[in-house]
């Protein structure tokens, strides 16, 4: 059975940083890209970034390109979400998610993605 477990939301004031961990079980976490989501409340859920099976390509939302950066670890099992200078737009339940298939390509459609942590909230005071 497929986990994802993510962790590090809370709030934190405009210009501060958090970092998000995903924590995956249940499947061979180094086969397998990961992306990160994010979905404010009244929208719907968008593209963050996302990351391949190595870790050596990394994509991202173009509200977040050099403030965020995505990361893994496939020793722990574990992707990352580095946040800096956050800004009140960025609130919002964040999620990983991993695609169905080993060695797919990254995508930033949502249904190229098949399992989904519960996600955490972040929220950023202005």
């Amino acid at each position: 059975q497929v986990q994802l477990v993510e962790s590090g939301g809370g709030l934190v004031q405009a210009g501060g940083s958090l970092r998000l961990s995903c924590a995956a079980s249940g499947l061979p976490f180094s086969m397998y890209a990961m992306g990160w989501f994010r979905q404010a409340p009244g929208k719907e859920r968008e593209f963050v970034a996302t990351i391949t099976w190595t870790g050596g390509t990394t994509r991202y939302a173009d509200s977040v390109k050099g403030r965020f950066t995505i990361s893994r670890d496939n020793g722990k099992n574990t992707v990352f979400l580095q946040m800096n200078s956050l800004k009140p737009d960025d609130t919002a339940v964040y999620y990983c998610a991993a695609p169905p298939y080993r060695y797919s390509v990254p995508s930033r459609d949502l249904p190229s993605y098949h399992w989904w942590g519960q996600g955490t909230q972040v929220t950023v005071s202005s």
